[in-house]
């Protein structure tokens, strides 16, 4: 790509918002981070609660990102959507950002190849529950990618989503590797609104799961439908 004077223009990403906020949910939780969330998403889960985030947004170049970055002045990043892991430029702004010394968190749904992203990411990766409606999208050759660095998340939404988390945490041995240390944790979180969360600790308890229960924890600070936290 080049502009009209024929040198080639900066890469550019198309960008829902960038925003300072707590972070809501990982073995991250309750910290300050900067949000940047891109534009699109292939998948269309049933509970999803950033369908703003599917159409729109505004082109950005990485220098501009990165100057809207710094100047929020947040040592820890998230990049998120939509699905960031579509946009194939996103692999040099994570990088970009590492390289400028911030700590980079990716937030995936595991439909995408997580492979080239830099080593040096943490990714918090989705295994699309049956309730999602978009199981059948999960990209398994993506567990052999992650490391302990990584986190692996479960959004569950009725009884019979925890039976599939719990069955597919023990047939891939991802408990295993969190007792290891080769994966950072496994997250469990109850569809907003929907799963009962007393229900979904008790069960983790009496299977004896070593996953962290997770609420989305801005949601309980702000306005569940409210964007930009």
């Amino acid at each position: 790509m080049a502009d009209q004077k024929g040198t080639p223009s900066e890469p550019f990403l198309r960008i829902t918002e960038i925003f300072h906020s707590i972070q809501g949910e990982s073995s991250w939780v309750g910290l300050p981070c900067t949000f940047i969330r891109l534009t699109g998403c292939p998948l269309r889960c049933r509970w999803c609660d950033t369908e703003y985030s599917f159409h729109g947004g505004d082109r950005m170049t990485l220098s501009q990102i990165m100057a809207d970055v710094k100047r929020i002045g947040c040592p820890l990043v998230e990049i998120t959507g939509g699905e960031p892991l579509i946009h194939r430029h996103v692999f040099t702004l994570a990088r970009d950002l590492l390289d400028q010394g911030f700590t980079v968190l990716v937030e995936t749904s595991g439909s995408e190849d997580i492979e080239p992203l830099d080593d040096r990411v943490h990714v918090i990766m989705d295994l699309k529950c049956p309730g999602s409606g978009e199981s059948e999208r999960n990209r398994w050759e993506n567990l052999d990618h992650l490391d302990h660095l990584d986190e692996v998340k479960f959004v569950v939404a009725h009884r019979e989503d925890y039976e599939w988390a719990r069955d597919t945490i023990r047939r891939e041995g991802l408990d295993e590797r969190v007792a290891q240390g080769t994966l950072r944790a496994i997250l469990l979180s109850p569809v907003w609104d929907e799963m009962d969360r007393r229900a979904l600790a008790e069960w983790i308890l009496e299977d004896g799961l070593p996953v962290r229960f997770q609420t989305q924890l801005h949601k309980h600070i702000w306005d569940p439908q409210a964007r930009g936290v």
